[in-house]
């Protein structure tokens, strides 16, 4: 066999097509080896076929048809000017006659799916009630930007806020007139504050919501706020909400002033590490002679004094309990939990859709 020959693995290396092209371009007439092996079927190019290949590879790149592709290859340069120059033409062509196509499609849809308005009428005091409630609990980490908003679930019910950063979720409703479907807004919580500093304004006045896509419109007091919400998908709270796991093991009364108190003067029970570095946290011990209070440090041995009368540990973030605390307000409140790693919720006796719940901390 000759040596100036190429295999069809070394031509398609050289040219850009593959072994499966030029067999395709062979039964086409378009690139014909110079010589078959009549036994192995193997087929063998000249090395002049390489140029011609490439332009092969270079005409299938931009869909030139393989007719046209069949008669470039064995034209001249300036007819093969002319074949590009005339297919590109068809291309502009057809890419008009797409983005003209788009562009009625898109009408299509605006006219069917066009963007649905829901309008909210509250309470001033009752919105500012609720984002007191749910402030503390924005996230702030910003490789979370999801959380760091406030959630504004609306039904035909009523309007219900949401915020969580992960280790602790804060929850509380406002009524509302609802005119329109309901809706889920992410709120940043820059805009959060302001609607919160207007809607204190309008204390004894309405607040005036109008969500459309996007975009939140608020009139308060007769000054107007535009919000964009976040592009986020915000945490499924629903697992959380009373009665979808059953009623708490425990529901324990709280004397919020003397836990705020006992709170701030006390020192974090233990330390934890966590995310590498110290973790200061505060033990609440459940049963015995006080239906609560909080633990030293020598409660928690196991032989440790007034062990046997604590029925039940739950270690938790001090400052984040605080947090909770002074956003449900109230002298009275009700701690719930099941155990010492399930969630715990702090709420207020006469308002069951208001209330936070914190994570544990393993101790």
């Amino acid at each position: 066999m000759d040596s100036d020959l190429r295999s069809i693995g070394e031509l398609a290396r050289a040219s850009g097509l593959t072994v499966s092209a030029l067999r395709f371009y062979d039964a086409a007439g378009v690139l014909i080896p110079v010589r078959v092996d009549p036994v192995t079927g193997y087929r063998w190019y000249a090395d002049d076929q390489v140029a011609p290949a490439q332009l092969v590879a270079g005409l299938r790149r931009i869909g030139l048809p393989v007719a046209e592709i069949a008669r470039a290859v064995r034209a001249e340069p300036p007819v093969v000017h002319r074949l590009i120059e005339s297919h590109l033409g068809r291309l502009a062509d057809g890419l008009a006659e797409a983005r003209a196509e788009a562009a009625r499609i898109r009408r299509l849809l605006t006219a069917d799916h066009a963007p649905q308005v829901t309008r909210l009428v509250l309470a001033g005091q009752e919105l500012s009630a609720a984002v007191d409630a749910v402030r503390f609990a924005v996230g702030t980490d910003p490789a979370l930007p999801g959380l760091a908003g406030v959630l504004l679930d609306v039904t035909d019910e009523g309007v219900r806020l949401v915020a969580t950063d992960r280790h602790r979720m804060a929850v509380a409703t406002a009524g509302a007139a609802v005119r329109g479907p309901a809706v889920r807004a992410l709120l940043p919580v820059a805009a959060v504050d302001r609607l919160r500093r207007l809607s204190g304004e309008a204390a004894t006045g309405e607040v005036r919501l109008t969500l459309v896509g996007r975009q939140v419109v608020a009139d308060v007091a007769r000054r107007r706020l535009r919000v964009t919400t976040l592009p986020y998908d915000f945490p499924d709270y629903h697992a959380l909400l009373p009665g979808t796991t059953g009623a708490p093991a425990r529901r324990v009364p709280v004397d919020a002033p003397w836990l705020v108190a006992a709170l701030r003067s006390g020192t974090p029970t233990v330390t934890r590490e966590h995310a590498g570095g110290p973790l200061p946290v505060t033990v609440l011990g459940l049963g015995g002679r006080d239906p609560l209070r909080l633990l030293g440090p020598d409660e928690l041995a196991d032989s440790g004094a007034g062990r046997a009368e604590v029925e039940l540990r739950v270690g938790v973030n001090g400052e984040y309990l605080l947090d909770a605390l002074r956003a449900a307000g109230g002298p009275r409140l009700v701690l719930e939990l099941d155990g010492p790693v399930t969630p715990l919720a702090i709420r207020r006796p006469d308002d069951p859709a208001a209330f936070s719940v914190l994570m544990p901390i393993r101790l």
